[in-house]
């Protein structure tokens, strides 16, 4: 199974969204294997957004991610990445598609109310950088059978 990192930014949590990303993800059929509530430290902020330190929206990445609080995530499941960002929608939300998260809920590319893994390798970097091995729940969740063949 795969595993992707998902954040609901600052935007997401000052607006009250928290509940319904999370039933999102559930409806989809990901199964949430981790979940913390934290203020991100600049540190941890550079780190995360690291890939993008040379671009010229770096420094208002890091202050906008460390504004408010964060809801940081593991959902797991078959093509967990792709599934998780086609949940979320494209990272402008006036593109995005209706339906989806930043279609439905957002109107700006600095406000889009989610992270989410672009690729396996970056997954891995991610949730080893929020979580520890042992705050990640491995269980059997009994619809599983419903949901995968």
């Amino acid at each position: 199974m795969e595993r992707t990192l998902i954040l609901v930014k600052p935007d997401g949590v000052q607006r009250g969204l928290i509940g319904e990303i999370i039933a999102r993800f559930e409806r989809r059929g990901l199964k949430l294997v981790g979940m913390k509530f934290i203020q991100m430290s600049k540190a941890l902020a550079e780190e995360h957004y690291a890939v993008h330190k040379e671009r010229p929206f770096y420094n208002s990445l890091v202050e906008y991610i460390t504004s408010g609080p964060v809801v940081a995530m593991v959902w797991e499941g078959k093509d967990a990445i792709a599934a998780a960002r086609a949940t979320m929608g494209a990272t402008n939300p006036v593109t995005a598609a209706p339906g989806t998260i930043r279609g439905d809920f957002g109107m700006e590319i600095g406000r889009n109310l989610v992270h989410g893994s672009d690729s396996p390798e970056n997954a891995a970097k991610e949730v080893n950088l929020f979580f520890n091995e042992d705050e990640l729940v491995d269980w059997n969740r009994v619809t599983d059978a419903w949901i995968r063949e």
